[in-house]
Order: C-alpha cells, then sequence, then structure tokens
C-alpha cells in the first residue's frame, strides 16, 4: 500500500518531458558499422590518447576524474577539451554500438551524481566493469554537469569500458527546459553519442523504443545523429517512445514518439534476430520492469527520482554466457551531498 501511494505522488511531479511511470506486476568493443567484432582493445597509454586531433594525457584524465568524483567543477578550459576529445572519440562510433557481454546495463541517471557513485560502488568501477548506459545522463538532478563530465572522462579513459546511448534529455531544447542548459550558464558561463547498441548480437539496447519508421537495425545506422533531436521521425521516435498493450503503433501522450504493442516487438526482433529488447525513459518504482514475455525489459537507475518519488533502482548485471541479474539500490546517504539550494524547486525538476 505505501509503494502504491508512493507511485501515485511520482505521478503528480512528472509530465510529458519526464519518464511515465510504469509499475511492476568480457567485453564492450566500440566500432563503425562495418567493423568486425574483435577483441577489447587494451587500456589507454599516454600515446593512444594523446593521439589524433586533441591531445590530453593520461595523468590530466586521471586527475579531473578524481575532481569530478569529489563533485567539484572543472576549470572552463579543461571542460572545453574535455568535450573536445570525447567528441573525437564518440564520432569514430556507429549509430549502433556492437556491444559483448559481460556488461552492465543502466538505465537514467538524471543529473543525480551521489547516486551515479552509488551505482559504481554496487556495480564496481570503469575498468573492472564494463557499462552500458541508456542515456539521459542530465536534467533535474543538482549535478548534472559533474554527472556528464565524469562519464565523458571516463568514455575518454576507458573507451572499451563504456557506452553511452542517447537518450531524449540529450537535446538542447530539452535541457534549456529542465536545467541541464541553466546549470552549465550558471557554472561555465550538440549531443553527438550514438543512438543504439546490440549486445553478443541478441540484445537491442536503445533509449526509448521504437519506431514505425524503422524495421531494421540498418536503417538505424543511416541516420544522421549528429543533430538536434528532430521533433518527429525515427531518431525523435528512438528516444521517446514506450510499450503500451495496444495492437501496432498507438499516440503518445508524451506528445513525441510512440506507444508500441507487443506485436510491434515481435516483428522487430524476428526480422532482425534479436532475442530482446533492453530501454531505459520511464520511471520504475522497484528499478526494472519484464514487458511482453519477457521480450521487453524497462531498467531505471535513479533512485528516488527528482529527490522525492521514494524509488529504488537498478542495473542489469550480463556475463559472458548473457545469465542475467538485477542489482537493486537506493538513494546515496544524504550526508555529504552538495545541495547548491535551498527552498522550492525550481519548476524544471517539477
Amino acid at each position: 500500500m505505501e509503494m502504491e501511494q508512493t507511485k501515485m505522488d511520482s505521478d503528480s511531479v512528472l509530465d510529458l518531458a519526464s519518464p511515465n511511470p510504469t509499475h511492476m506486476s568480457s567485453n564492450i568493443v566500440s566500432v563503425n558499422e562495418n567493423d568486425a567484432i574483435g577483441p577489447r582493445a587494451a587500456i589507454p597509454t599516454e600515446l593512444d590518447v594523446a593521439a589524433g586531433g586533441i591531445g590530453m594525457r593520461i595523468s590530466d584524465i586521471d586527475r579531473q576524474i578524481e575532481v569530478l568524483m569529489r563533485c567539484e567543477c572543472l576549470t572552463e578550459q579543461e571542460v572545453k577539451v574535455l568535450c573536445s576529445k570525447a567528441r573525437e572519440i564518440i564520432l569514430q562510433e556507429g549509430n549502433v554500438q556492437r556491444v559483448d557481454a559481460p556488461v552492465t546495463i543502466c538505465g537514467d541517471i538524471h543529473g543525480q551524481f551521489h547516486d551515479l557513485k552509488e551505482l559504481f560502488r554496487v556495480a564496481g568501477h570503469v575498468p573492472d566493469t564494463n557499462f552500458l548506459f541508456l542515456g539521459d545522463f542530465v536534467d533535474r538532478g543538482f549535478n548534472s554537469v559533474e554527472t556528464f563530465l565524469l562519464l565523458l572522462a571516463l568514455k575518454i579513459r576507458y573507451p572499451d569500458r563504456i557506452v553511452l546511448i542517447r537518450g531524449n534529455h540529450e537535446s538542447r531544447q530539452i535541457t534549456q527546459v529542465y536545467g541541464f542548459y541553466d546549470e552549465c550558464i550558471r557554472k561555465y558561463g550538440s549531443a553527438v553519442v550514438c543512438l543504439a547498441a546490440v549486445i553478443n548480437g541478441s540484445i537491442f539496447c536503445v533509449h526509448g523504443g521504437l519506431s514505425p519508421y524503422i524495421e531494421t537495425i540498418d536503417q538505424i545506422r543511416t541516420i544522421d545523429r549528429k543533430q538536434e533531436v528532430p521533433h518527429e521521425g525515427a531518431m525523435c521516435d528512438m528516444l521517446w517512445s514506450d510499450p503500451e498493450e495496444c495492437v501496432g503503433f498507438a499516440v503518445s501522450p508524451r506528445g513525441a514518439g510512440y506507444l508500441f504493442g507487443s506485436d510491434v516487438v515481435k516483428l522487430f526482433c524476428e526480422k532482425n534476430g534479436v532475442e530482446m529488447i533492453a530501454r531505459a525513459h520511464q520511471l520504475v518504482m522497484e528499478g526494472y520492469k519484464w514487458h511482453f514475455d519477457n521480450t521487453v525489459l524497462t531498467i531505471w537507475s535513479a533512485p528516488n527520482y527528482c529527490y522525492r518519488c521514494g524509488n529504488v533502482a537498478a542495473i542489469l548485471e550480463m556475463d559472458d554466457a548473457l545469465k542475467k541479474e538485477f542489482l537493486i539500490f537506493e538513494a546515496a546517504p544524504q550526508v555529504g551531498r552538495n545541495t547548491p539550494m535551498k527552498g522550492p524547486m525550481p519548476e524544471y525538476f517539477l
């Protein structure tokens, strides 16, 4: 009964751009579309990171990771270099990343930095654990800048250990409404991350869901992702759509993307030779939820969402044989959090 009340309370603080609540009833290989899957590359050396267009020393990256792990800001110049290097690395990746297990799948983080640290405490740290993040790194939490920069720094330092997929909040228009843009302006005066991933050729991973404009994974590879999220079309749908008990595709109450039914999932999986779809995008009070006879999984990794919903979070660990184990965790202790404001929350949290 108490959990049901929490769900109702969480519903009341969410809107069209927020996740629609739903209730429970070896190796990362970063390659381009035409690359073959190979063994995991070695951890970068000083020369590896310095090579290419923008040089960064390993010692500098390690220092910046230490600073960010303390939830402290980097200098504006450091942020510029960090983002430029991360962009250089990510642009070499395809729209659909091929991922080899073992890997840990993580859902929305939404700028809840201390809960991201709790996630690492529960799951293990990079590079000892391989991670696949399903997007929505920013907005609503108090520390979106530090959260996103830490993930980018880890991506630069260990590019083969962490994959980042774009969520609907990795969008200039959305961040201007829900906090990340203002936080950047306050602290420092276009996203290019990939759109999807496929684990061991059998698990399709995306932030939101399916699109009536996409029948095959190969079609996703042709999308120009280096742009603001469109208001409609395949790229928009992948970031905004949700599973629902309906036939085919239906209009989404979010105002973007679609609702898609089990028949759509069945056809997509058969046509692309995958067994299931892993996605995020919707608040789940128990951290994860299966849909459509375990063919779609929603996973949520921001505990006590918006610092008031009372939900737990989950991550999914998969070993080499794709054996699944869910790890459930609660919000990090309040002690030591750097809460930047007192009084009522800004409108973008509501």
